[in-house]
């Protein structure tokens, strides 16, 4: 099977993308891996005050009898003004594990999703020396890519960072941070020559994390 293709921004050449472009779509488990990174960003930390912590008096409301008024419990239940919530929220994590290989074969088959569909290229980013906001613009416009594009760049590739990130519908992100959910919210994708040997290692079946 001929590997995969992607065209260069800014070029009339193409590049073989890796193995990792090359992996059947697997639904249920780009899903799990998908749900199971939505879930890690939840800060989980809503909290309701229960009315055995709210501040209340516990002095009775009136006199048992004589006033022509039902009897009344304690203030602070959760059907009084001022009273603690039922069944309200607590600090809590929304964590769901995934295991290792599931998550780097979902991540594989996110990244094919983009190769089967033609929309991913690849940039040269030791090339921007310096900021050119115009230059990578005017590369995407070129490639046609749809919005919202995600590129995928190295740490160190500080010049290529600052020139796609101020494209509007346009996020950079790092290839060490990169996940499912991600390739696979964006219409197009772009990954850079050094982040594409990362995200091939880090989707890699053999790779330990």
């Amino acid at each position: 099977m001929a590997s995969p293709k992607a065209p260069v921004l800014g070029a009339t050449t193409t590049a073989d993308l890796p193995d990792a472009f090359s992996e059947p779509f697997h639904e249920s488990l780009v899903h799990e891996a998908a749900r199971a990174e939505s879930s890690a960003k939840r800060r989980g930390t809503a909290s309701a005050q229960t009315r055995a912590e709210v501040s209340m008096t516990t002095a009775k409301a009136w006199r048992q009898k004589g006033l022509g008024r039902a009897r009344v419990g304690a203030l602070s239940a959760p059907q009084r003004k001022g009273g603690g919530a039922a069944f309200g929220p607590k600090p809590r994590h929304y964590t769901v594990k995934v295991n290792r290989k599931a998550h780097r074969r979902a991540l594989r088959a996110a990244l094919s999703v983009h190769a089967e569909r033609g929309t991913v290229a690849v940039v040269d980013g030791s090339s921007f020396d310096e900021p050119a906001t115009k230059r990578a613009a005017d590369g995407l416009e070129k490639w046609g890519a749809g919005r919202p594009t995600v590129v995928v760049l190295d740490s160190d590739e500080i010049g290529a960072e600052k020139s796609f990130r101020n494209i509007a519908r346009v996020t950079v992100m790092s290839a060490d941070q990169v996940g499912v959910a991600d390739v696979l919210g964006a219409r197009s994708l772009v990954i850079s020559n050094s982040a594409m040997e990362t995200i091939s290692k880090r989707a890699a079946a053999g790779e330990k994390r």
